[in-house]
């Protein structure tokens, strides 16, 4: 059973909830921004946590006393349970159970603490289970879509009950130490990624498997097994066919970075996996799925970071250059891309159109902790919070033209906590078409200007020489060209891949058809004699480089002899004997002094 109030009611606009040191309250969305009469104010310090449900229309809130339960269609209170110190609220998929934590504590004569995690049942209000969950990491219990699983990590293995019987452990999934799982959104049949940190010199690993075939040798869907590894993040698409691990240790031993090192890893339910190759060294900021399922955006590398959309094939499809950013934020519908930078970078984002790959707006955020996609897919909420911030607390709603439709700052001796967007399930709102043209807006963006960087007095009247720390790299497809300095096409674009992806094919046919005759030619040998053999420039450096050549040269006829009496080389030496032609090349211009 599940309460769903909007199934035959036009898209009304997304509200928003803001909870702060003045009070608990909605505002309703695009385009008044005015005091939503759904849910009166919450005055006071007191509400540490809310929630909505996955379609929005049920609304959860603590005001440090009680738990209230309150349908935001028909503004009716459903329940009030008695929980003072509750922290953590979650609805199940289909409205069906309303999940409390509260922090465990054990009394002091050493017994065992209560249950503190508590599972209600919405349509009666009573509590259908409790259990005792000591971390508040990983919580809440994992429903399927339908409700028909739900999955809970208990002493390193994971029990599963079926259609809310939570009294009864249907199935479990034993492995020698699961730290973590994740269940497959979307309908059945649910699949289960779980991660297995590796000890004693064995890999961590990370397996797939079908619900409820968790038995046998060859029960697994797929299996990835990595050796840098101290925690994972595991993210499923959407239809549910692939998992991208991102795997990373606490400390870099190279001294590269102090984030550690992570690696980018691909596997999919048909047993296929893969390394992700990132062309940039350094840390993976952010990895993102788009909601088709079939490509993903990453963020990565020392700064100025790189950001690429790849396909399924683990191959690069686009490549936005280098930027200050480190995160990536699909749209709901997944035609739009917001690269961004927070936290420590001055929060410039780029608004891409990915089915054009290109760049709507490049709209400043600054000192944002928070950033959200409307579920209509045209509004983004940018919010500055505490306590990552106690300052400039407020929140922005931007149309993603960039342009500023509502600016909220809360007053100086007040903070602002938390502010969302409330859920709609998917499909409720259509795509529209994209448009470039900034949207008209009333609201002054007053985004600071950006501050010049400081020139000692004796340079102060100079002209600027720009010298950059970085340089930073363009977009592919608005790299000049040679001898055209206009940025390629969509289709321009896909023929020059098309093109390099053949040039690459025929030399890759041409070295499969060279290794196997590794004897020189009569002309090759008798040509390197003669130039062996030849006398010197007059020039000290020219025979510096010829005397340095002969020698390159002698080493691959070594090399070349050794081939024939059937010794069998390293890929170094081949490589070596691939260059002989360039080296005799650049010994004859050196001897006519070309």
């Amino acid at each position: 059973m599940g309460f769903s109030f909007r199934d035959n009611m036009a898209p009304s606009t997304p509200l928003l909830t803001v909870r702060g040191s003045e009070g608990l309250y909605m505002v309703n969305g695009p385009p008044h921004f005015t005091e939503s009469t759904v849910f009166p104010r919450e005055s006071g310090k007191n509400c540490k946590v809310y929630t909505f449900s996955k379609d929005g229309t049920l609304f959860a809130w603590g005001n440090g006393e009680k738990i209230n339960v309150t349908n935001v269609t028909n503004k009716g209170l459903l329940h009030s349970f008695d929980l003072p110190k509750v922290v953590c609220l979650e609805f199940s998929p289909k409205n069906t159970v309303l999940a409390t934590w509260q922090p465990y504590t054990t009394s002091k004569d050493g017994t065992a603490g209560i249950p503190n995690l508590q599972l209600y049942d919405i349509k009666t209000g009573t509590c259908l289970k409790s259990f005792i969950q000591k971390k508040m990491q990983n919580w809440c219990p994992s429903w399927s879509e339908d409700e028909t699983v739900c999955a809970r990590n208990v002493n390193n293995e994971v029990h599963f009950f079926e259609n809310n019987n939570l009294n009864t452990i249907a199935n479990k999934l034993h492995l020698q130490k699961i730290n973590d799982f994740v269940l497959s959104p979307g309908p059945q049949p649910y699949k289960v990624a779980v991660y297995v940190p590796g000890s004693k010199g064995a890999p961590s690993f990370v397996r797939l498997y079908q619900y409820p075939n968790f038995d046998g040798p060859h029960a697994a869907l797929a299996n990835k097994s990595f050796f840098k590894a101290d925690k994972v993040t595991m993210l499923w698409n959407k239809k549910a066919t692939a998992v991208l691990v991102i795997a990373s240790t606490d400390v870099d031993k190279t001294g590269a970075s102090y984030y550690g090192e992570q690696t980018l890893h691909y596997i999919a339910t048909n047993g296929e996996s893969a390394v992700v190759q990132l062309p940039k060294n350094g840390p993976i900021y952010d990895v993102v799925w788009n909601s088709s399922s079939t490509e993903f955006c990453a963020v990565y590398g020392f700064m100025p970071a790189k950001a690429t959309i790849f396909n399924l094939k683990c191959d690069p499809v686009f490549d936005f250059g280098t930027g200050p950013r480190n995160a990536a934020y699909y749209s709901p519908h997944g035609h739009i891309l917001v690269l961004a930078g927070f936290g420590n970078l001055r929060g410039q984002m780029e608004v891409w159109d990915v089915k054009n790959y290109k760049l709507i707006s490049k709209p400043v955020a600054s000192d944002s902790t928070y950033f959200a996609w409307c579920p209509d897919g045209e509004h983004i909420l940018t919010a500055t919070c505490a306590p990552r911030l106690r300052v400039n607390n407020g929140f922005k709603i931007w149309h993603y033209t960039g342009s500023v439709l509502h600016k909220y700052d809360v007053p100086s001796n007040a903070e602002l906590w938390q502010v969302s967007w409330q859920p709609f399930l998917d499909g409720i709102f259509p795509t529209k078409t994209i448009s470039y043209q900034a949207v008209p807006s009333d609201v002054p963006n007053e985004e600071p200007k950006a501050a010049t960087a400081y020139r000692p007095p004796a340079l102060r009247n100079k002209p600027n020489t720009n010298s950059k720390l970085h340089e930073e790299e363009p977009p592919q497809n608005m790299k000049p060209q040679p001898g055209n300095d206009k940025p390629l096409s969509k289709t321009a674009l896909k023929n020059q891949r098309k093109h390099e992806a053949k040039k690459a094919a025929k030399q890759e046919a041409r070295s499969d058809k060279s290794p196997p005759d590794l004897a020189p030619t009569p002309a090759a040998q008798s040509s390197a004699q003669n130039t062996i053999s030849q006398s010197t420039s007059g020039n000290p450096e020219v025979d510096k480089k010829i005397k340095n050549l002969k020698k390159k040269l002698k080493a691959i006829e070594q090399l070349k002899e050794q081939a024939t009496a059937g010794k069998q080389l390293e890929k170094n030496q081949l490589e070596k004997i691939q260059k002989e032609k360039a080296l005799l090349q650049e010994l004859e211009d050196l001897e006519l002094g070309i």
